[in-house]
Parts: structure tokens; sequence; C-alpha cells
């Protein structure tokens, strides 16, 4: 009788685990990691990494199991490009993803899945944002505005050591609220301060972005403690920014005037007014400024800072950048988007900091919309799939010495600025990000105007630096918390 029950236990695990490593005739190579989990337990805190070293052994297009669902990693550009652009009908979609659908009534632009209400979503914001652009209040004069508060608030800590990551994303999330809301903060507005720490906690936090980011990859994890709690706080912070977003609005409804549309609010509105559209509500307006708020803020706010460690840990790079834009700019020159052309080091230094620090290192999940091949491998409809920006960005077959920053990578024997169409920190193909244009002009005007204007320097006089190769594991790459010095020139 015994060695009956043994002889069955044994069937099933046998059962359990040719179940569990079974996957769709030519599907992608990969490791399967244990049942239920998969290889969640095996990846640490930066999947990103794990996946790259995995793909050298699996190659560029790989397969893990991330819970109990096959998702599809693309390591390499060539693999990238040829599903994101070349393909892209086919790899466009957005998977349910049931920790961010839980966040207002409607699912806005970042998080819609591919089709007719995607495509008409993202093309209204692309045709209201390109009308902000230009004009008496467009993105350059927005930003140069900004520019003038930064420099003053940096200015008021008259040489002391300070952490300039908050003072950084306000600055940027001023330039998209002033699009998009109409209005800028003051730096020290305390209810300008809560939205922001509360936005954002769960995208650069070390500890429940990390727990948010599991729950995207295993959804069932969300009804267990702790992760349910992380959850349902997270879901409650966010409806206290809506709740900010639609006393704005309600101002935009009393003074609406629909031959002076101001900002982003104003357009979507007169949208709203125009038809009898299902896809045009105020649900979908309130999620909308969500996605524009967050991809507008975190992403630039981050990339700087990052670019002032850079500046503390290379100070050849600083000096160098510096000459530059005092040639060309002059110590007290005003900074304009026409100078960008010629200031080759600048630009070569900004596309090595894109690279050397990935923010958004696995990209927004994407989800085949139809069976595919790529790499004459068989992806069925509706997989996962994600793209590994981390490992494009550090690939050595392109790149040498990808651990160091080398601003000179992009520049050729003459000093010309060399453009590479494989850094690609916005991604690629037709979800690339909406907010990429707005995001390289700030990093440009508000890097070059603070090098212009300070010399910054470690926070301790014995020159201990921060640390420059740690950073969070959310789905944001943000460095840890630092303090910094600003001499002013």
């Amino acid at each position: 009788m015994i060695s009956l029950t043994y002889f069955m236990i044994s069937l099933f695990i046998l059962f359990l685990l040719c179940y569990w490593h079974r996957r769709p005739k030519k599907f992608p190579p990969g490791p399967r990691g244990i049942p239920f989990l998969g290889v969640i337990p095996f990846v640490g805190a930066f999947p990103e990494r794990a996946f790259a070293k995995w793909s050298k052994m699996y190659g560029p297009v790989l397969s893990v199991r991330m819970g109990r669902e096959d998702w599809v990693i693309l390591n390499d550009f060539q693999s990238l490009n040829q599903a994101f652009v070349k393909q892209h009908e086919a790899f466009s979609g957005r998977p349910p993803l049931p920790i961010f659908d839980q966040i207002g009534e409607a699912v806005g632009i970042a998080f819609a899945d591919y089709g007719p209400y995607w495509k008409t979503q993202r093309q209204f914001s692309v045709s209201v944002l390109r009308s902000l652009s230009v004009g008496d209040k467009s993105f350059e004069k927005r930003i140069l505005e900004e520019v003038d508060s930064l420099i003053e608030a940096i200015r008021f800590e008259n040489g002391k050591e300070f952490d300039i990551t908050p003072t950084l994303k306000t600055a940027t999330a001023n330039i998209i609220s002033s699009i998009v809301l109409g209005k800028r903060f003051d730096y020290d507005d305390d209810k300008f301060k809560q939205m922001l720490n509360r936005s954002f906690k769960y995208f650069s936090n070390n500890i429940e972005g990390l727990m948010v980011r599991i729950m995207m990859f295993a959804p069932k994890l969300m009804s267990v403690p702790p992760f349910s709690l992380v959850g349902r706080r997270m879901v409650h912070e966010f409806n206290l920014t809506f709740e900010i977003f639609r006393e704005i609005v309600d101002e935009h409804e009393d003074s609406f005037n629909p031959r002076h549309l101001r900002n982003y609010i104003d357009a979507f509105l007169a949208r709203m007014k125009q038809e009898d559209n299902e896809h045009f509500t105020l649900p979908h307006l309130m999620r909308s400024i969500l996605d524009l708020f967050l991809a507008g803020t975190e992403t630039s706010a981050t990339t700087l800072s990052w670019a002032l460690l850079c500046l503390l840990h290379y100070p050849q790079a600083q000096a160098k950048l510096r000459q530059e834009i005092y040639d060309v700019i002059g110590p007290s020159g005003a900074v304009t988007m026409t100078q960008k052309p010629n200031l080759p080091y600048t630009n070569a230094f900004i596309q090595e900091l894109f690279r050397y620090r990935s923010i958004a290192t696995l990209g927004v999940p994407h989800k085949t919309t139809t069976d595919v091949t790529l790499n004459e491998y068989f992806i069925p409809k509706d997989t996962k799939v994600l793209s590994n920006i981390w490992a494009i960005h550090n690939d050595s077959d392109v790149w040498r010495e990808t651990d160091q920053f080398k601003p000179e990578r992009f520049l050729d024997a003459n000093g010309s600025f060399v453009y590479s169409n494989q850094v690609i920190p916005f991604s690629i193909g037709p979800r690339y990000c909406l907010g990429e244009q707005l995001s390289r002009m700030e990093v440009f005007l508000f890097l070059v105007s603070m090098v212009q204007k300070f010399e910054f320097l470690p926070p301790t006089d014995d020159g201990l630096l921060p640390d420059i190769n740690k950073g969070t594991s959310s789905f944001v790459y943000a460095p840890l918390h630092f303090k910094i010095k600003a001499r002013e020139l």
C-alpha cells in the first residue's frame, strides 16, 4: 500500500514537472524555474541583468516563466528592431497589468492595448502636444522659464551639501504640469510635494517599488500579504492624486473657452464636447493626465540625477563639458536649442548618459497581437514580451568597456558627434515614449544651464563620492539617495 502511495506521488510530481516544462513548438528557449513561481526567485532585484546573462546561453530571444506565464525577452537591438519596428503590428499589444488596471476608472494611453482606442488616444495626444510645442508657450520657452527657477533653487543652497533630486523632480514636474494642467507650482508648495512623493515612490522606492514590479510579473501575489497591502496603498495614494487633478479639471471646465485652448486639459474637454465618444470621458482624461505626468517627470529627473553623479565621478568630463559650453555660449550667454548642433561633446555626454544608465531597463511590457515568427521562433498570440534595454545598452559586442562612462565613444576622429540608433532610452516602434521630444529638450537645457552656472562637487571635503554603481530596483533605475555641493561660478 505504501509503495503504491509513493508511486502515485512520484507519478504526480513527474506529471507536474512535465506540465511545467511544456512550451509551444518552436518557442524561444530559456529557463523555466520552479512550479508556480517560475524564475522569479532567481532573477534577483535586477531581472534585466539575469535575462542578459541567460541570453548568452539561450540566444538574444529567450523565454522565461514568470509566475505561471511565459514571457519572451528581447536582448539585442537587432531582435528588438525586427519585432517593434519591422513587425510592429504583431508586437504592439499591451498585456493586462492588474496592478495598474486598478488605478482610476480607465486605461489611459500608456497601458492601453493596441487597437482603435489606443490609436485614437495616441494620435490625439501627439497632435495636442505638437500644437503646444510651438508659439508663445513652446516647450523650449516653458523649460527655460523653469531653468531660471531651478538655478535660483540651487543658488539658495549657498554651496552647502544638499539633496538635489527633489528639486529636479519639482522642476521637471512643473514643465509637464504647465503643458497638461496649465499651471506650475512653487518649489515649497506642500500640496505639490505631497503629490510628487505619492506618485513616484512606487517607481523609485527600493522596497515598495520592487514589490509592485514583482506583482506585475505575478499578479496572483496581489492577494497575498504583504504584497496586497502595498497594492492597496498604491491605489489609495494615486486616488489622492486624482483628487488634485479633478480640482484642476473642474477649474478648467468653469473657465473653458472653445476658441482659446490653453493646455492639454482644455483640448481634451473640447474633444469631449464635440462628440459623444465613449473613449473621451472624464475618467479617460484623468488617467491620461496621470500617464503624461508620470512619463514627463520621472525619466527626465532621474536622468539628470545620474548626470550629476557622472559629473562628480568623472570631473574631467565636467571640465570638458563646461569648456565647450563657454566656447560656444559663454559663461553668461542664454542657452537655447539652436546651439545644440554646435556642442558635439555635450551631445556625446548626453547620449552616453542614456546608454550608461538605462532608466527604464525593461521598458513597458508588450504583447503579441497575433501568432508571429521572430528569429525562426514561433510566438503565439497574447504572449507577453519585454525589451531588455539594459542588455542592449550594455552589449559587449557593440560597446567596449560597457561599465565605463565614456562620452568619447560617440565622437569621431574630427571631434564631431556620432548619433547611434542603438541607444534607445525611449524604446522604438509605434509605442515609443510619448514624451521623448520633451524629455530630450529638458535634459539638454537643464544640464547645459546647470554646468554653465555651477561646478558640482562631492558633498564632503574628504572627496568621498556617492555611489554611482548602485540604484533602485523598481520600474525606474534611479540613483540611491545622495547629496552634492554646487559652487556658483
